[in-house]
């Protein structure tokens, strides 16, 4: 009996340390998280212009380059390529938009509407992050660009985000992600899924890498975190990219930047 009761105890105890190994992983993971939602709160509200101002070392006959950040993010979260963009020579046009306080039609049509009177005659691109490329895609459907040259999109949720179908009931989803936060599923609500083929010249890259494993979970196959990179892709793409990244940073990646600046100059990725 007593030889019984210390291999239960020794069996109770590697419990213990098994599930305290995963709890204490689950935290982390969580702490990950919040942290990753307060960054991108505070980087929403610490910039209220709708694009940069510092313009004064531009061509008159450069290119312009329309940056569109993701959601609950802002301009500032683009700050990088925005300057890289900037020393290869184009005009850059750096939006900051409330993206939670507006459905994804409304945000498309009143922003991106303003950023186009910034760039004036010259030929247009974009380059955007997450929900960022879907309104452009949404704009698009709506209206015609007649000097649009060529848009590169990074984690774009093309085909919606299985993230947001598992979460969208959750409290609090609603209130974190506002109205275009909560139509980026693939469910009734959708909006990806209802803007059609790309029938301009577009590239698009795709990350490989989570820091939110918790996220990942909920996604099927290869993932950046938010996004797979099946539902990256959209018929009609001019070419597609998968690359070392992550979903939240993959903007600042210099390997990614150098990959978009290739695609503006070449119309192709450098595989």
């Amino acid at each position: 009996m007593n030889e019984k009761i210390a291999v239960l105890k020794s069996e109770l105890s590697l419990l213990k340390e098994q599930f305290s190994k995963k709890i204490a992983e689950a935290e982390t993971r969580l702490k990950n998280m919040i942290e990753q939602e307060l960054s991108a709160i505070s980087d929403e509200s610490s910039n209220n212009q709708i694009y940069s101002d510092d313009l004064s070392d531009y061509s008159p006959d450069a290119e312009c380059v329309i940056l569109l950040h993701g959601l609950a993010r802002s301009s500032s979260s683009m700050n990088v390529i925005e300057k890289r963009l900037h020393a290869e020579g184009y005009f850059v046009v750096n939006i900051n938009y409330p993206s939670r306080d507006h459905s994804i039609e409304e945000l498309a049509e009143k922003f991106i509407s303003k950023s186009l009177i910034k760039c004036k005659d010259r030929p247009i691109n974009f380059v955007t992050h997450s929900m960022g490329g879907i309104l452009v895609r949404q704009y698009l459907s709506k209206h015609k660009i007649e000097n649009l040259h060529k848009v590169v999109m990074l984690g774009p949720p093309n085909n919606g985000s299985e993230v947001v179908d598992k979460l969208c009931n959750t409290p609090g989803f609603s209130f974190i992600n506002g109205d275009a936060g909560m139509q980026l599923g693939t469910g009734e609500l959708s909006i990806p899924s209802k803007l059609g083929n790309a029938n301009f010249d577009l590239g698009v890259i795709a990350g490989t890498r989570s820091v939110n494993l918790i996220l990942s979970t909920l996604i099927p196959d290869k993932d950046d975190g938010k996004v797979s990179v099946a539902s990256t892709k959209l018929d009609g793409m001019n070419d597609h990219i998968e690359m070392e990244t992550t979903h939240p940073f993959m903007m600042r990646n210099e390997k990614v930047i150098e990959q978009v600046i290739y695609y503006l100059q070449e119309g192709k990725f450098q595989h």
